[in-house]
């Protein structure tokens, strides 16, 4: 090998050289040098010669790749040289990067040499540097001693007792930060490969070396050595991912610590953050361990007060700060713990900070709440009433940060409450029409910025409300709003003029064909943005103009929209080729939402459309090749899930070394430490190709479910492409797949005949579907179980619950006929329902915080959806439920006596549909729900109180223990009066549709001439219209005693205490006719939602009678009069 000439190429690699001599010197040392061993001995003389540190620095990367190709090949005479040089250079070594590029070199070549039985003595000789009495050594000692933990694993586990004699005294090391640094990192190794199952002395030895390590942390932090600090913070993320019995000792304390540090102002902001970083993973983590010990609490009001830190700044912006920081941390400490641990002492506290002189205090406690938002909607729902005048204030307030976070605040309480919200529109959109007007009024210039926020913010506010509000609500708000809304579309700040179209996008959506007047006008404004493309702001402008054209087509309808569907077709093929991963998904997004408002007319598109689908889905995700050091060895050739992608992870050999293209800026080999993970880094995008796959995939089952037949042709291969994708590394992928599986069995199913469609509860099946159904549904179900029983994504497992629910109920018991199937979906269930399925768990959860009672609101919605499939087991199965009853009785009960209102409202209402299901299967259970039921009819929830309600009067109504039943109808009464005179959720309509019941199925009982007026005098139902089949059922069904119309009796109530007779009460329903009347013309009435076919047929055919028998009885009624042919 031509020495000369290799030391000259490698040197004008660090040279002042153009791009172009750097590539040519590198190909020609890949190509020519690095496959001969000579380049390797080369190297190492070059790392322990005199050169520049640059050089040696640059040499020892090198040689640490070339280590495990070629040191075999070198002579055995020269290596005994070359070890004890290197390890003398590198203990003598005074640059600290090259000090450790140099002691991964000697790691290297030991973990060689020592698996030959070679180099026996280089552990003592560490031993002898680490307890050195010059500080160098103990630093190279300790960070050797580190790289070879790493390097050898549990190869080395035999030697931890005497490391941990000797850690116990470098972690202390009066001098050297760095030597305490290193034996940090050794100790994080050594927990890593830990046996926390058989090893209790090493495991005993890392637990007893946690405070010191939060001691060196504290160090580091105080004397404000910013890298020594991210090393520390660094080495407790390792400890967190490590088994939990690591930290379990010092958990809470090292919790509190952190915890004190995020709270202390006079520590460097970038220690706060890093902080708040390990307390996130905890959250994350550790969720039960943080709930058990009730470190929630502390840390929410800790956030509260760091807020007040935002001052001047944008909370919007995605710089990282201490403040915002503190924000992001109490939306994961709201997702993650229960409300009583989070919202409520937030809520408790706000008071000072709301009402404070201080605007920064003011700004704190608004943003804090509108970042609980999300993580506990139910629950913010029921504080809504004291909540909102406080928002209506802070909207007022005389400083504008305070305003505007109040606007911000408005956004994130009407995301996840837009119905709640949309209630109090009179007082909220006056006043962000006010707001609006303004900020556009004052705006001077594009660098106004007070203004800009102002307006950027009330057109977000204004977005997120529309979606709560019904059309006839907008519609009067319309002439305000789309005229100062519109002049923003021409508005030079690009993010005005996104904020303004988001917001007519919005409105158009709720105000529907009341949005018709403006529409022309407003997408001729717009249609320029739809093609723009010459800046990342036009791109970002041009989704969301899609975005809103999407939901004006859904306002104006087909036809309206039709001159516009081409142009915009054709824009959308345009985004696929424009190399932007979010205007690619726009076009996916505007596909969907064409495909519903066309439905089959979107039939010439489909070819398209369908290609564009499957070439985003069936994009090779393992082109990606990564070269990665020696640390992935074990992985060459093989593809591993980074962000989503799959990553083919390249050969450390030839492809280790540094290419042409990694060195056009040699800094970025020089610049930094060898232990960064830098070789991760870039990897961000493959993100956004997982996220397009999951909207592909999404859309496509958004296109077969609304064109339906066009798309048969399609679902074969649909299905073929996206079954494997239910395995994918990324979750949202995996959701997408299985859901778009189960809306493609829907779609088949609904293709059949109407008599098959129309199935009936229980097994075996006695409509049979056709071969394709079957063989569909069996290749759905076997895809799902395997994805479900052990899948660790809670949003994952609530989405296979939403969509199992929602297709038992519509295409009944076919998906579970084969034991095979139904078995696994109960046992599933069953451990969901325990709170003992993978997605529930922990990393390394303790058994002791098993029992924990309260649940977050995001960790109910897993138990909230399986209750759902198991209502739709009840239904696909009827009376034969309730056998599966057994199973999970006795679970919900314990949720219909849980603390929270959310678990008793569900599990009462969960209660109801199985008996609604079971039918008069539930006879045996009737005293224990019962018994349990009459006590939550005085629950303090009004939404438990109307389950109640509902539930009794369908256990009455079912069950045939009337005995049971007629012996509390005293206590039932009771407690049903006080609900017929309340507002409260849905309370009175459940009360009505219960005491129905209990007339139609106990008349004689019933005190009829006493009950019956009041009854009437709630009608028209205004909340649940589902009790009208039971209230106007029962008023049908006593007309129907007295003979007053024909017809046959009604099939499937029993009658057991009344007979077709005259009584007192059949009189009470005929003098109660003038109030009959005007509710039968409401409930007649739009919507048509409020009755069902069947009780619109018999509440139509009573007034063609009562009209026939008294022809004037209708007058004054428009409706009625329309029913009779008048």
């Amino acid at each position: 090998m031509d020495n000369q000439n290799f030391l000259r190429l490698f040197k004008e690699i660090l040279a002042p050289a153009d791009t172009n001599r750097v590539k040519a010197a590198t190909a020609s040392l890949r190509t020519d040098y690095y496959p001969l061993p000579e380049s390797l001995s080369v190297l190492l003389q070059l790392l322990v010669s005199d050169q520049p540190t640059s050089l040696r620095q640059l040499a020892a990367t090198q040689a640490r790749s070339l280590v495990p190709k070629h040191w075999k090949s070198l002579r055995e005479s020269d290596k005994p040289q070359i070890r004890q040089r290197l390890l003398e250079k590198t203990l003598e070594e005074e640059q600290q990067l090259v000090r450790h590029a140099s002691a991964r070199v000697v790691t290297a070549i030991a973990k060689i040499d020592i698996e030959d039985e070679e180099w026996q003595d280089l552990y003592d000789t560490l031993l002898q540097a680490t307890g050195s009495q010059n500080a160098l050594h103990r630093e190279v000692g300790t960070y050797i001693l580190f790289t070879t933990i790493e390097a050898f694993g549990d190869g080395i586990m035999h030697k931890f007792q005497e490391m941990f004699s000797l850690f116990n005294q470098t972690i202390r090391d009066p001098q050297s930060a760095e030597v305490r640094i290193n034996t940090m990192l050794a100790l994080s190794r050594i927990a890593i490969i830990l046996d926390t199952d058989n090893d209790e002395e090493s495991l005993k030895a890392v637990q007893d070396a946690i405070p010191q390590m939060v001691g060196v942390l504290k160090q580091a932090i105080d004397s404000g050595d910013e890298d020594r600090t991210t090393q520390s913070f660094e080495v407790f993320q390792t400890l967190l991912s490590c088994d939990s019995q690591v930290l379990n000792k010092h958990f809470k304390d090292l919790f509190q610590f952190m915890t004190n540090v995020i709270a202390d102002s006079d520590l460097d902001d970038d220690a706060r953050t890093q902080a708040m970083s390990f307390l996130m993973q905890c959250i994350r983590f550790r969720k039960l361990k943080v709930q058990g010990l009730r470190l929630g609490e502390p840390l929410t009001l800790k956030c509260l007060e760091i807020a007040t830190e935002m001052g001047e700044d944008d909370p919007n912006e995605e710089e990282v700060s201490v403040a915002r920081s503190a924000l992001a941390l109490l939306d994961i400490l709201a997702s993650s713990l229960p409300p009583s641990q989070v919202v409520v002492p937030l809520l408790h506290a706000m008071g000072p900070y709301v009402n404070s002189r201080d605007p920064d205090r003011r700004q704190a406690g608004i943003m804090a709440l509108g970042m609980c938002v999300e993580g506990a909607p139910e629950f913010i729902n029921t504080q809504l009433h004291e909540i909102f005048p406080l928002v209506l204030r802070l909207l007022e307030d005389p400083e504008d940060k305070v305003r505007r976070a109040a606007l911000d605040g408005v956004t994130r309480l009407a995301e996840d409450l837009s119905e709640e919200l949309g209630k109090e529109h009179g007082k909220l959109i006056p006043a962000l029409i006010k707001h609006l007007e303004i900020a556009m009024k004052n705006l001077s210039g594009p660098d106004d910025k007070r203004n800009i926020d102002t307006i950027k913010a009330s057109c977000n506010a204004i977005d997120s409300l529309a979606d709560g509000l019904e059309p006839a609500v907008i519609k009067q708000y319309l002439p305000e709003l789309i005229p100062r809304l519109s002049r923003l579309i021409n508005h030079p700040d690009f993010k005005i003029k996104s904020a303004a179209i988001g917001a007519l996008g919005a409105t158009a959506a709720s105000a529907k064909e009341s949005f018709q007047p403006y529409f022309e006008q407003i997408m001729n404004v717009m249609s320029d943005y739809v093609r723009i493309k010459d800046s990342e702001e036009e791109f970002d402008l041009r989704c969301t103009t899609c975005d809103a054209m999407g939901n004006m087509a859904s306002a104006v309808g087909a036809e309206s929209f039709q001159k516009y569907v081409r142009p915009l077709m054709e824009a959308t093929e345009e985004g696929l080729h424009l190399d932007h991963p979010k205007l690619r998904e726009t076009s996916f997004l505007f596909w969907g939402t064409m495909a519903k408002v066309y439905k089959n007319e979107f039939k010439p598109f489909l070819d398209g459309v369908m290609k564009a689908f499957f070439e985003s889905i069936e994009t090779e995700e393992s082109e990606l090749e990564v070269e990665l050091g020696e640390e992935a060895a074990d992985l060459v050739g093989k593809e591993v899930t980074i962000a989503g992608k799959k990553v083919k992870v390249a050969s450390t050999n030839d492809d280790d070394f540094i290419s042409a293209s990694d060195i056009e800026d040699i800094e970025t080999v020089l610049g930094g430490d060898d232990d960064d993970d830098s070789d991760w880094e870039g990897l961000n995008t493959v993100t956004a190709v997982a996220q397009e796959k999951e909207i592909a995939i999404e859309m496509i089952g958004d296109v077969l479910s609304h064109v339906t037949r066009e798309c048969v042709p399609y679902i074969e291969r649909t299905v073929e492409t996206i079954l494997p994708l239910t395995e994918h590394g990324y979750e949202g992928v995996r959701r997408a797949a299985i859901g778009t599986l189960f809306r493609i069995y829907a779609v088949v199913w609904g293709l059949q005949s109407e008599e098959v469609e129309k199935w009936k509860p229980g097994l075996p099946l006695q409509t049979k579907p056709n071969d394709e159904v079957i063989k569909l549904g069996g290749i759905i179900m076997t895809g799902t179980i395997n994805l479900w029983q052990d899948e660790d994504d809670r949003a994952t497992v609530t989405d296979i619950n939403r969509n199992l629910a929602v297709t038992l109920k519509l295409t009944g018991p076919a998906l579970i006929a084969d034991p095979a199937s139904l078995k696994p979906v109960t046992d599933i269930l069953v451990a969901i329902l325990t709170k003992k399925h993978t997605c529930q768990q922990d990393f390394g959860d303790d058994e002791e915080m098993d029992e924990l009672l309260e649940s977050s609101e995001y960790d109910w919605l897993v138990i909230d959806t399986a209750l759902d499939v198991v209502i739709a087991l009840s239904i696909s199965l009827g009376e034969q439920f309730a056998e599966l009853w057994k199973m999970f009785d006795k679970i919900i009960l314990r949720f219909a006596s849980g603390s929270e209102n959310y678990e008793r409202s569900t599990s009462v209402g969960v209660i109801a549909e199985c008996i609604r299901g079971m039918k008069g299967a539930i006879t045996p259970h009737t005293s224990s729900l019962l018994k349990l039921l009459l006590h939550r009819l005085s629950d303090e929830d009004a939404e438990t109180k109307s389950n109640a309600a509902y539930a009794i009067g369908l256990l009455q109504e079912n069950t045939n223990d009337e005995k049971e039943v007629v012996k509390n109808f005293g206590k039932i009464l009771e407690k049903l009066e006080p609900l017929l005179q309340t507002d409260e959720a849905r309370a009175k309509d459940n009360a009505a549709g219960c005491v129905a019941r209990m007339i139609r199925r106990h008349k004689a009982r019933m005190p009829v001439e006493a009950v019956l007026p009041a009854l009437v005098g709630l009608l028209p139902l205004k909340e649940d219209w589902e009790e009208n089949e039971a209230v106007w059922g029962m008023v049908v069904w006593l007309c129907m005693s007295l003979f007053l119309f024909p017809g046959s009796f009604p099939q499937g109530l029993p009658h057991t205490d009344s007979e077709f007779s005259d009584s007192e009460g059949d009189a009470t329903i005929l003098s109660l006719t003038p109030q009959l009347l005007p509710a039968m013309a409401a409930v007649l009435a739009p919507p048509e939602e409020q009755l069902k076919e069947e009780t619109r047929k018999e509440v139509t055919e009573l007034v063609q009678f009562l009209h026939g028998k008294q022809p004037g009885v209708v007058e004054g009624y428009p409706v009625l009069k329309g029913v009779v042919g008048r």
